[in-house]
């Protein structure tokens, strides 16, 4: 029998996205709304919502088709309730004669931060950028909880600063899979998740995913905690699209994708096949 309390949150809650490192490692089709979901996930206040965004104003004079996507982009942000700081796109010539742009946001990001912290308990940073670690001790000592969801080329630094860690691949529908239907977490649809167990000797192991956006991430165990979000599935070595992953399993610095289906152990048992690397921490 589990011990948890159901209670639910009063935290008032901040979402800082730097817009354009989450674009470059792997969130081009990144879902918004499901972030803001996640942060707020135990009835958290979302009191800030900030996305910090960069522009290029001279592309957009003569690109009609960027300048219309990236204002669609922009107006899709503020009607699920964020607040859209645009950063302009300054060109420079470096020392070769060629031009060269700079969009960084991360000063804006870090400030803005800081002061809106006065108003937060629990700030969620989507970022990979080793630049925050400082501003993530930073927050920690004004009293702020501080979350970090990001997707590739992670700074391990900043994993190991922030009091919570997750890569957005392993968060249900945040980056959309290759086939959305079913259901993530259904028979026949894809998720993704790491290898928490692997037999060598017979080629045999299990991954863990998460199921849906919950406040009870830190129970992974579904056999002492019947109401965590996570399950299981087992899985045959030959269902990998590269074998040599199996060398340096298990670990949590492998994110997988692969597609659920039905075992034969049992009518509540999932089996993983076309499993492929997404993402290495």
């Amino acid at each position: 029998m589990s011990s948890v309390v159901k209670t639910f949150s009063t935290a008032r809650v901040g979402v800082f996205v730097d817009s354009a490192n989450m674009y470059r490692n792997g969130g081009a089709r990144m879902q918004y709304d499901v972030l803001r979901e996640f942060a707020c996930r135990d009835n958290g206040e979302p009191v800030r919502l900030n996305a910090y965004v960069s522009y290029d104003a001279r592309r957009a004079k003569t690109d009609f088709d960027y300048r219309k996507k990236a204002e669609g982009f922009h107006s899709v942000l503020r009607d699920i309730g964020y607040k859209v700081i645009i950063k302009e796109v300054k060109w420079y010539v470096d020392e070769f004669g060629e031009q060269i742009q700079k969009a960084n946001a991360d000063l804006d990001l870090a400030v803005d931060a800081l002061l809106q912290s006065e108003n937060l308990d629990r700030v969620l940073i989507a970022s990979g950028d080793g630049d925050f670690v400082q501003v993530v001790r930073a927050l920690q000592n004004k009293g702020c909880r501080v979350e970090v969801v990001a997707l590739d080329n992670v700074s391990a630094a900043l994993r190991q600063e922030a009091d919570s860690f997750i890569s957005g691949y392993l968060i249900p529908n945040l980056i959309l899979t290759p086939n959305p239907t079913p259901e993530w977490g259904q028979v026949g649809s894809w998720v993704r998740g790491w290898c928490y167990y692997y037999d060598d000797a017979k080629g045999i192991g299990f991954m863990r995913y998460l199921t849906r956006i919950d406040k009870h991430l830190w129970l992974t165990d579904k056999r002492k905690h019947p109401e965590s979000p996570f399950e299981t599935c087992f899985f045959h070595f030959s269902k990998l699209q590269d074998e040599s992953l199996t060398a340096k399993l298990p670990s949590r610095e492998f994110i997988f994708e692969f597609k659920l289906a039905a075992s034969e152990r049992g009518p509540d048992k999932m089996n993983a096949t076309d499993i492929r690397l997404v993402s290495e921490l």
